[in-house]
């Protein structure tokens, strides 16, 4: 299974959705949304750009989540996704400081 359809089945089960849901809240047609979702979970299609950002946006989650191979950095862009602007740059002030071992 590739990176992109395991993610996409754990945010999807996560949201507790299924895949026709799923599919129509990212826009997709609705007569072949449990299909297509199907087809990109089993890994036998990959959705383009567009769709990623859909389903994206439907989950809300980084698109980048979805190519993340190592899970913790997978984990880190779903929380960081999810932070408010201020609290992002106080993060990202703190991961500054931590990898220049101050």
């Amino acid at each position: 299974m590739s990176v992109f359809a395991r993610r996409l089945k754990e945010a999807r089960k996560a949201a507790g959705l299924s895949q026709e849901r799923l599919g129509i809240l990212a826009e997709i047609d609705p007569m072949s949304a449990s299909a297509r979702m199907n087809q990109y979970e089993k890994g036998k299609h990959e959705p383009n750009i567009v769709v990623v950002r859909q389903i994206a946006a439907a989950l809300d989650l980084p698109d980048a989540y979805f190519y993340a191979a190592d899970d913790e950095v997978a984990l880190l862009l779903q929380l960081f996704h999810r932070l408010s602007r201020e609290q992002r740059g106080e993060l990202l002030e703190l991961a500054m400081r931590l990898s220049s071992g101050q």
